[in-house]
């Protein structure tokens, strides 16, 4: 059954968050291939800068070196535990073509990851997030070729959503990324009306991912990628680039 409310990006990126973290360690190579075996169209991580310049994937950007707790910004790239890739090595791994979902925890990481991004020839495939709006506005002109997403909540659109998505489109700032439960088909439409693209997070089960791509998201994010695809199949039976 085709979704209620059509999306602007046909079919939805279906982004695995951390990797196939319900399947396996999150934010390793290991959980990144699998989500792309799985059929994940879209990979989700975190991204921040090494003392020594190397842009690395970790979801909470610190590491426990004996009793203390190290900021990654403290330390070199050798210093950090195995499991953790660097940008490159995931480039690596699964190459250039999926969609890439980063979170930009630490502003001063954006710079290397655009270049390493443009190294790989992804960069038209690059999602930049981050909860301050008017922040990544000032990286439109500087990386014209990749996205940006304001990630944040509908609480916090002090202005309402209508002034945000207007915001986003005069910044050239091209997705609205909210909680699911953020979201409903009415709020994707307002969305859309901008140009904007409505992306939802945190969709675990089966009828979360079906709520959200009845109301016509064009990205959503889950741990589970099994799930996941399957609800793009369900909501696009006949579109190529499921799999069906």
């Amino acid at each position: 059954m085709a979704p209620r409310l059509p999306a602007l990006r046909t079919p939805p990126i279906a982004f695995a968050h951390r990797g196939a973290r319900a399947h396996a360690p999150e934010n390793t190579i290991p959980a990144f291939r699998l989500a792309v075996t799985l059929g994940a169209t879209g990979l989700e991580s975190d991204v921040w800068r090494t003392d020594d310049g190397e842009v690395v994937l970790d979801h909470d950007g610190v590491v426990r070196q004996g009793l203390r707790r190290r900021p990654i910004s403290s330390l070199a790239r050798a210093a950090l535990p195995d499991h953790i890739p660097t940008l490159a090595e995931l480039y690596d791994a699964v190459g250039p073509s999926h969609e890439l979902s980063l979170d930009v925890k630490d502003a001063d990481a954006v710079d290397a990851t655009v270049a390493v991004a443009r190294n790989a020839g992804a960069a038209e495939h690059l999602w930049l997030c981050h909860p301050d709006h008017e922040l990544i506005a000032g990286w439109r002109s500087r990386f014209p070729d990749v996205h940006l997403v304001d990630s944040t909540r509908l609480s916090k659109l002090r202005d309402g959503p209508e002034r945000r998505a207007k915001q986003l489109a005069d910044a050239g700032i091209d997705a609205l990324n909210m909680h699911r439960s953020d979201w409903n088909g009415g709020l994707a439409i307002l969305v859309h009306r901008f140009g904007r693209l409505a992306f939802g997070w945190d969709a675990q089960h089966d009828h979360h991912l079906d709520e959200l791509l009845d109301a016509g998201l064009d990205a959503v994010y889950s741990d589970h990628v099994d799930r996941l695809m399957d609800a793009v199949h369900r909501a696009y039976p006949d579109h190529p680039a499921t799999g069906a």
